[in-house]
């Protein structure tokens, strides 16, 4: 949703744009955060983004625009740029976000373009190149400081000031020895609180949280938030520092990672919103809907197996609705998080027998205060037509929430024991299963005291 200042910003760009008023586009949005114009950048049709970008005349607020804006949209306004332009834009920005941008061209594009780099910067991109997108390695940073730990307080600060925007994050000093190894880390207060000829050393903290280039990001979205961190180093095998991931980054992983999970709980992926399509959609989402179809089909089957029996007792049938629908929330809330809680840490797997006893008991608790409910609703009004039906609901939906809460947490346990991704397949087929679950748990409390 947008702030009212990007709906300002919006409305006044589009009616600017609409009267060819270029030069007074050009003065507003140099006069804007590039945060703010990359919300709105998005809105704008391709023919109005191409123009507004043409319009900016500094290559670094060119720079910070990239940064912010999603790498399809990025790539569609540089697409016919040179190498050379290309290079320039590259070479003032993060490293980390220059390296998500040069990935989507093709190899002999990403060759020129490194070529015209200078041998550091080329070098950075490349190793940062090497590295899956959404591991620490793809995330992280090559700028930042370290410092040798035997410095004084007062050659830190020096260095900090002489750093400039070469920095990425100057709020934490990394403490190597003289091998380039990390042992300790400062942040900025520390060093400011600081005596002048006090040493790094003396006031750096030794118990450092770090990751390796390969952890996943969701790993580094969990140290970074567990211990409230702004940045964490990244090391190799040998110690050494090769770079950062800050919480800006992390902030975005988290974004991601949510939208990934809440689309795959509903059998589809995040790829839909870069390439939308209709043909693509039904790709995406029509496998999934097929095993619904076919559940739904073992239903049917199942209450045509006691067609004639419902057939003389037609006031069960008002219940399947309530029933089935209430089981499958239970199902689908445990599931959901029990999913969530997997992919922040919060749920372990080696905990199955707890972790899915307490959502079966929750389920049954709930269940039995709903059924009396339920059973109450029936007696009040089939109660003197068959006086089990009121038993027969009751029962019914306080068993079916209780299973359905130990599927919905056992079905991703499980799965996850199996290197299976739970999210994926959580969705459909757990609400299939509980349909079914539930419809037979119905029809066999209807059997054991009606029929």
């Amino acid at each position: 949703m947008l702030s009212h200042k990007q709906q300002v910003l919006l409305n006044t760009v589009t009616k600017l744009l609409r009267k060819n008023a270029h030069r007074r586009v050009r003065d507003i949005i140099h006069k804007v955060h590039t945060a703010d114009l990359a919300v709105v950048f998005e809105i704008l049709n391709e023919s109005q983004q191409l123009v507004v970008f043409d319009l900016l005349t500094n290559n670094e607020i060119r720079a910070e625009l990239l940064e912010d804006l999603e790498e399809v949209v990025a790539i569609r306004l540089i697409k016919d740029y040179s190498s050379s332009e290309i290079a320039e834009l590259i070479n003032l920005m993060s490293t980390d976000d220059a390296t998500d941008l040069i990935q989507e061209f093709d190899e002999e594009k990403v060759d020129e373009i490194l070529s015209l780099l200078k041998k550091d910067d080329r070098e950075d991109l490349e190793e940062l190149i090497a590295y899956e997108d959404d591991t620490a390695g793809g995330l992280m940073v090559t700028e930042f400081m370290a410092v040798r730990c035997d410095e004084s307080i007062q050659t830190v600060l020096e260095e900090i000031q002489a750093s400039g925007d070469d920095a990425e994050m100057v709020f934490y000093t990394y403490a190597v020895d003289e091998d380039g190894r990390l042992v300790g880390i400062a942040s900025l207060r520390e060093i400011i609180q600081a005596e002048e000829e006090d040493t790094l050393e003396d006031i750096m903290e030794t118990d450092i949280h770090k990751v390796r280039p390969y952890t996943d990001q969701e790993e580094v979205a969990r140290v970074i938030s567990q211990y409230d961190l702004l940045a964490v180093p990244v090391v190799d095998d040998e110690n050494m520092i090769i770079g950062i991931v800050t919480v800006d980054d992390i902030i975005d992983v988290i974004r991601e990672e949510n939208t990934e999970d809440i689309l795959k709980l509903v059998g589809t992926d995040e790829d839909l919103f870069e390439d939308y399509s209709v043909r693509k959609n039904i790709i995406a989402r029509f496998p999934w809907l097929l095993a619904t179809w076919f559940g739904g089909i073992v239903v049917m089957k199942l209450v045509g197996a006691y067609e004639d029996q419902l057939s003389k007792f037609v006031a069960l049938t008002a219940f399947f609705p309530v029933i089935l629908g209430m089981s499958g929330n239970v199902g689908q809330q445990s599931a959901t998080i029990i999913v969530r809680g997997l992919a922040i840490g919060k749920v372990d797997v080696s905990r199955l027998a707890s972790t899915v006893g307490k959502e079966t008991l929750t389920g049954l608790v709930i269940g039995v205060i709903y059924g009396l409910a339920l059973a109450g609703a029936a007696w009040v009004e089939f109660g003197d037509e068959v006086a089990m039906i009121p038993l027969v609901v009751g029962l019914s939906q306080c068993a079916g929430m209780g299973v359905a809460a130990m599927a919905g947490a056992l079905f991703p346990m499980l799965l996850t024991r199996l290197n299976i991704d739970p999210a994926v397949s959580t969705g459909p087929l757990v609400t299939t299963s509980l349909d079914l679950i539930g419809m037979w748990i119905y029809i066999a409390f209807a059997t054991l005291f009606i029929f």
